[in-house]
């Protein structure tokens, strides 16, 4: 079955998991979880993969090993297409809030933030890349990533682009309030003309950084 929305009740569904993030809500809305939200993602998913390739629809269940926060499920549906290096990509998401769309780097290992910094250094890659975030700040896209209080050795605050070199990771995202068209076939069309002004990021990142050589930060 094609896609051709979201259910109102996938809102409703995530505000009461929300209130209540019980085993017993869990339990007793299980089937609107199979109607509302992973059958529509996941019909979501197929419609996208020809032009973006495939998606990864991530698990409901939180890992609460390490975490002192022991509510056992996500309060939002997600999921990613992940780039050829299996780092950063493109993400979305819904919960009762609406929907957030976003690509980038989200974690980085120690070499990748180094090639990223002498990639933004660059005048030419660092040229590049400013322009598209100049691109996407104005097109509505909030700009983040882990970073730095100060520009690091050997750079300063007089470096052109003094803000990119404190990046760690670079991110592009954006939230959509929930409205009319988020339970209607064009949201597929939504999300994918957002994801389309992420992949020059993407593409940057892929090129300039890479997938992770060494082991990740803790």
């Amino acid at each position: 079955m094609g896609f051709s929305g979201f259910p109102e009740r996938l809102l409703t569904f995530y505000e009461g998991l929300a209130a209540d993030n019980s085993k017993a809500y869990w339990t007793d809305h299980k089937a609107v979880y199979d109607e509302c939200v992973a059958a529509p993602m996941k019909a979501l998913l197929d419609a996208l993969e020809p032009e973006f390739g495939e998606a990864k629809f991530f698990r409901p269940y939180r890992d609460v090993r390490f975490s002192k926060d022991k509510t056992p499920y996500k309060t939002q549906a997600a999921a990613m297409v992940h780039n050829a290096d299996g780092d950063g990509g493109l993400y979305l998401a819904l919960s009762a809030d609406g929907l957030f769309v976003g690509g980038g780097y989200y974690h980085t290992s120690t070499d990748q933030a180094q090639r990223l910094r002498a990639a933004v250094d660059d005048d030419r890659t660092g040229t590049a890349v400013a322009a598209m975030i100049v691109t996407l700040s104005k097109a509505g896209w909030d700009i983040g990533g882990e970073h730095l209080k100060r520009v690091p050795k050997p750079w300063d605050d007089t470096h052109p682009r003094a803000g990119l070199l404190r990046h760690k990771s670079l991110v592009a995202g954006r939230s959509e309030q929930p409205a009319a068209w988020l339970h209607t076939a064009k949201a597929k069309d939504r999300i994918a003309k957002a994801w389309r002004q992420l992949l020059p990021l993407n593409t940057w990142l892929a090129d300039n950084v890479g997938g992770a050589r060494v082991a990740r930060r803790r």
